[in-house]
């Protein structure tokens, strides 16, 4: 029997109303450190690009950057940007992009860089996420889903993966003498702005994961990525570092983003400690398999962040 043609509109507008939604993302970004920030956005390959590829936000500001369904990419945090008055060109001393421009237009962070790293609606539906110390590390970064187990009703299903992650305290002044990165001023004093990875600095394929160190197997945590891995324990620390870094949750839920997320950022009101000529810690060094790493303050200081990253990740867990 021939069925009527709203008969037929109505069946297929029901069927698409069984079918599982492309759910996009919102990330927050919020400017918790005593100074401006340019957050930097980049779309992976394939992947349509944002509304926005960078922007500032200034001293306990929020932005809201909404993420189509399926999207891949990074943020970061740029520190110490000036427009140059001659030529017009904006560069930044940590997670310049090169692109000359507060728009970062689809290039992404010269490293060092604390990068915040998502891949939304990935396998079995889930959002993967995770904060990298891989390529270095500027400033504290905190990753915090909002509405868990909501998206999909799996949330908390996914192997007890959906929970905040990212690294939360200075870590610039304790940095490895090697690694540190110095900021000059015209006065020429200048303090710690970003640490480097050991295979930035170095360029071995030991450090950097290549050649023969190419697989897990092969390349293993060196006595440098220990010293991001102590004070960060859930970030990256260095290309295969995934089990204890990379975190899930059902997908269809958004993300807060802090930049400066611990409470001793609070303690500089309109000053850029980074740009303030605060020398870095004072501790003793040792030698360990030819690898310096602070020791005395510094090894504290960096113990002390890691207590204080697993005691607000406990805070969080309980909101």
């Amino acid at each position: 029997m021939a069925r009527c043609p709203a008969h037929v509109a109505l069946c297929s507008l029901a069927l698409l109303l069984l079918l599982p939604a492309a759910r996009s993302a919102t990330f927050m970004m919020t400017n918790n450190c005593g100074y401006t920030v340019w957050p930097g956005l980049l779309s992976g390959a394939g992947t349509a690009p944002l509304s926005t590829t960078g922007f500032a936000l200034a001293h306990g500001a929020s932005a809201t950057v909404d993420a189509p369904a399926s999207w891949s990419g990074r943020m970061w945090a740029r520190t110490l940007c000036a427009t140059d008055a001659a030529t017009g060109k904006f560069t930044c001393a940590t997670g310049d992009c090169g692109s000359g421009s507060v728009q970062c237009n689809g290039a992404g962070a010269a490293p060092p860089a604390t990068l915040a790293e998502f891949t939304l609606d990935g396998s079995g539906g889930l959002d993967f996420f995770d904060v990298s110390l891989v390529d270095g590390y500027n400033i504290p970064m905190l990753i915090v889903p909002q509405g868990a187990g909501g998206g999909g009703g799996n949330g908390s299903a996914d192997s007890g993966k959906c929970m905040a992650t990212g690294c939360l305290v200075d870590l610039n002044g304790a940095c490895p003498a090697d690694l540190r990165v110095m900021a000059t001023s015209t006065s020429g004093a200048g303090g710690a702005v970003a640490c480097r990875s050991a295979c930035e600095a170095f360029g071995t394929p030991q450090y950097c994961c290549s050649g023969a160190y190419g697989n897990p197997n092969t390349c293993r945590p060196s006595t440098y990525s220990q010293f991001f891995k102590n004070a960060c324990p859930r970030a990256y620390s260095y290309a295969y570092d995934d089990s204890t870094s990379t975190f899930t949750c059902a997908t269809g839920i958004s993300y807060a983003i802090t930049f400066c997320p611990s409470t001793t950022s609070g303690k500089y009101s309109g000053e850029n400690p980074q740009a303030a000529g605060v020398q870095p810690t004072n501790g003793s060094m040792v030698y360990l398999g030819g690898e310096q790493l602070a020791t005395g303050a510094a090894s504290v200081k960096a113990a002390r962040a890691s207590q204080l990253l697993l005691a607000a990740l406990a805070a969080v867990a309980l909101l």
